[in-house]
């Protein structure tokens, strides 16, 4: 990977007043040399290069194309331009990852690898000769450390549906027919990342997240991450992180800066250019119809731009480390620009697509002239940004037969068994009572109201559809509820389960002294091409049917 070194004729400085110009002297835009210290100060888009105005557009077409952003964060020659969180998400929580994770893992191994506990050369069975299946195959003694980075294992489906049925998935893993030559071609498996995570826990004795927190947490100062592990205890590698959007930012920015933090190398340059450059090239029908033309694609798609070492390559000469439902860490070298995104979007490929259209295009070589209107509409944007509450009344006639009144329910798959509602001053309180207790949720009626819950079956994961139990419990998981009455006698609720890209809705209907109520979570299966074996249709929990006691 070549970073393109330019010029810019301004250098910028941040003082008590604002942004001024303090120097005429030019300066390169490569980051790496510019040793500032963290966190990355803020700037004016236009003192940066970057027109305020397009960033706008940006905002307008990802939510007007349906894109439900949840944080935001952009930088530009070490400094901040844009910042937002949509409310009831905020800069302080962390949101899971998914496969961004990925990402991750792959830099724990760069980390081992620098340390020399490992080669990528290196044979996988070597690392679990006491967990081998009794035949080692040619294709399995083959398999090595950058095939697994790569993602280039030999299977012929992807891994993660079926070692996690088991509790141990290594074990699981090394038993799975490996149908072609390891290295030989693409396949998007999420198990094989896992098997990255459980090396660097056999060769270094902990865990990747703590063997992070020493060497990449800590001096990027990172903190409240969380990690799923696997039931034997091994961090889940190619999901199950967590963390907030600025950690998202740093860690984009120490990959643009080649591995250098505060003058300090904490990961080495040469792993940096290896494992954000292409190793090998998705086939044309990833993630597309068969008999697509692979050349037309790379035009288009960026799921087709090659793979490196857990990280994507994207048009424009980027590359970034990307999940589930719109998790995001670009890195345009050429631009000197990282993106870090938390979203909930049906359409990753459209949603990067804006970035191209928008943002991108809006980044200059040069300081711009200052346009305040732009910059005031923006500053003023991002300050108010917030998700839709339910729309409805704040009261309905049907508060008062309802009030302090418990439903009991008819038998059903959750094991519920009552059901009561607090609607009243302003908030609004569910509550569920089933075999292992009470559960509540809270909310505010026209507003988000904080909470935790221990709600069986929350938050929902995509993970959890598939099949994947992990050993940690995400229970109690933090909630932000709100509610309306949408007509006299049907109530709902929106709980976003701010800490994950999801949210149920909640419809309550009245009838008499009757009850339906309908749990619909907001996963719908953006990854079918991944686990062709998922529903289609939206997952839900059964309406729940029941009467007033007496």
């Amino acid at each position: 990977m070549t970073l393109h070194r330019r010029t810019f004729l301004t250098r910028v400085g941040i003082g008590t007043a604002g942004l001024s110009v303090v120097s005429s002297l030019p300066i390169r835009l490569l980051a790496a040399e510019t040793g500032l210290p963290r966190p990355l100060p803020l700037s004016a888009p236009e003192a940066q290069g970057v027109s305020s105005a397009g960033i706008l557009e940006f905002l307008a077409t990802a939510e007007k194309a349906g894109h439900e952003l949840h944080g935001f964060m952009t930088a530009r020659h070490d400094h901040i331009i844009a910042e937002g969180w949509w409310m009831p998400y905020r800069s302080d929580a962390v949101h899971s990852l998914y496969s961004l994770s990925k990402s991750f893992t792959s830099t724990a191994v760069g980390l081992a690898v620098a340390e020399r506990r490992l080669k990528v050369e290196e044979r996988v069975v070597k690392f679990f000769p006491d967990q081998l299946p009794p035949t080692v195959t040619d294709n399995l003694a083959a398999l090595r450390v950058r095939d697994l980075l790569d993602m280039s294992v030999g299977h012929a489906a992807d891994s993660t549906p079926i070692i996690t049925k088991e509790d141990d998935w290594v074990k699981s893993f090394l038993a799975l027919p490996i149908e072609h030559p390891p290295g030989s071609s693409f396949l998007y498996d999420s198990g094989a990342t896992y098997m990255l995570s459980a090396i660097v826990q056999r060769v270094s004795g902990q865990r990747v997240h703590d063997y992070l927190k020493p060497r990449l947490f800590d001096p990027l100062e990172i903190h409240r991450t969380t990690w799923d592990s696997c039931p034997l205890g091994i961090n889940t590698g190619g999901w199950g992180l967590s963390v907030t959007t600025d950690a998202l930012l740093k860690f984009g920015q120490l990959y643009l800066q080649l591995g250098e933090w505060n003058s300090k190398q904490l990961l080495p340059r040469e792993w940096v250019e290896e494992a954000t450059t292409a190793k090998i090239q998705q086939p044309p029908t990833f993630l597309s119809s068969p008999g697509a033309d692979l050349e037309k694609l790379k035009q288009t798609s960026d799921w087709h731009q090659g793979y490196g070492y857990q990280f994507w390559r994207c048009r424009h000469n980027a590359f970034r480390g990307d999940g589930a439902f719109g998790q995001f860490c670009i890195v345009i070298p050429e631009q000197a620009a990282v993106i870090a995104i938390h979203s909930n979007s049906r359409n990753l490929q459209d949603l990067l697509n804006i970035v191209w259209e928008h943002l991108l295009p809006a980044m200059h070589d040069r300081v711009l002239s200052r346009d305040a209107a732009a910059e005031t509409q923006l500053k003023q944007r991002l300050a108010s940004l917030a998700l839709p509450v339910p729309t409805g009344a704040l009261s309905s006639v049907s508060m008062s037969k309802i009030m302090g009144k418990e439903f009991r329910l008819d038998p059903n798959s959750l094991g519920a068994e009552t059901v009561s509602f607090d609607v009243s001053r302003g908030s609004c309180v569910f509550s569920l009572k089933h075999e292992k207790g009470v559960s509540e949720v809270r909310g505010g009626l026209g507003k988000w109201v904080d909470g935790v819950t221990n709600m069986p079956g929350t938050p929902p994961e995509v993970t959890s559809i598939i099949g994947v139990k992990p050993a940690d419990q995400r229970l109690p998981a933090k909630v932000a509820g709100a509610g309306a009455w949408k007509d006299d006698n049907t109530f709902e609720m929106v709980w976003r389960f701010y800490e994950t890209p999801h949210h149920n809705l909640v419809i309550c209907r009245f009838d008499g002294d009757k009850i339906s109520v309908e749990i619909l979570n907001s996963i719908t299966q953006p990854l079918s091409s991944f686990y062709p074996s998922l529903p289609s249709q939206r997952d839900t929990k059964p309406t729940l049917t029941g009467r007033m006691v007496a």
